[in-house]
């Protein structure tokens, strides 16, 4: 059994949460006396709301996937597929796609305090921020402002230019584009997921949900896919090959940098 559970409640704990004394706990005393339950329990990293609360984590989420994934491969394969292919079974395959790796990716950062003290996830969560800041800073001073990016080519590759296969002499994409509602979901679904696997974002999920209120961070990521992910099946290729690769990696490393010095020197 775990330890916390065998323990008797703090002495006292109790009255000095009925602030009027009745015998009863009400929501707003529960509330108020949220930060003196903390207090009692300084290494339960279960309690969310010792992560920051629950706002801190869905703006954190919302802006982090907005400042990675616009210009990311899932975004180009969305913009591409719904170039040929029914819009909402390609909008609809590629969110679920999100979704799922969001929540699995939430899971993975709410486990890791359990492991590690929470003032370290910060830490470390911070230092994992400001590397990816000054990654994509430093490689956007080599890219060309008006250049179409090299992961859009790279999936237009993939979908739309056929191949000549040795054997056969038959020439066919890599990944033929399907027709049927249903079997576009599922393609869509499979190639966002395996695109996003290990992806920037998904390790950013991590370090976020680690630090912060990791149901914030879930739903925050979530939407934050839904308006990514909408943008690029409304705007399609024509979106899609107007975005300066460069200015999204500088755009997002700056954003990364944010939470870097937030986490190490204002949460640590």
């Amino acid at each position: 059994m775990d330890h916390l559970a065998q323990e008797l409640p703090p002495s006292g704990l109790f009255d000095r949460l009925d602030e009027n004394h009745d015998s009863t706990l009400s929501k707003e005393e529960f509330s108020h006396g949220w930060k003196v339950i903390v207090q009692q329990f300084p290494n339960a990293s279960w309690l969310p709301a010792n992560k920051g609360g629950f706002w801190k984590g869905f703006t954190a989420g919302v802006s982090m996937i907005i400042a990675t994934e616009i210009g990311d491969k899932t975004f180009f394969i969305a913009a591409v597929m719904s170039m040929r292919q029914e819009r909402s079974a390609v909008f609809v395959g590629a969110v679920l796609s999100l979704y799922v790796m969001t929540v699995l990716s939430s899971i993975m950062g709410l486990i890791l305090p359990a492991m590690i003290p929470v003032k370290y996830t910060h830490i470390l969560g911070g230092i994992l921020f400001l590397y990816f800041g000054f990654k994509l800073i430093n490689d956007s001073r080599s890219m060309d402002a008006n250049a179409v990016s090299e992961e859009l080519e790279e999936v237009e590759e993939e979908l739309l230019h056929p191949k000549k296969d040795e054997e056969s002499g038959q020439t066919a994409p890599a990944n033929p584009l399907k027709t049927g509602f249903a079997e576009v979901v599922l393609q869509s679904f499979s190639l966002t997921f395996l695109a996003e696997w290990g992806d920037r974002s998904q390790i950013a999920t991590i370090a976020l949900a680690a630090a912060k209120n990791p149901y914030g961070v879930t739903l925050g990521g979530c939407i934050g896919h839904t308006l990514c992910t909408g943008l690029a099946v409304l705007g399609g290729r024509m979106l899609a090959a107007r975005i300066s690769e460069k200015t999204v990696s500088m755009g997002g490393g700056f954003i990364f940098l944010v939470f870097g010095i937030h986490s190490v020197f204002f949460e640590s």
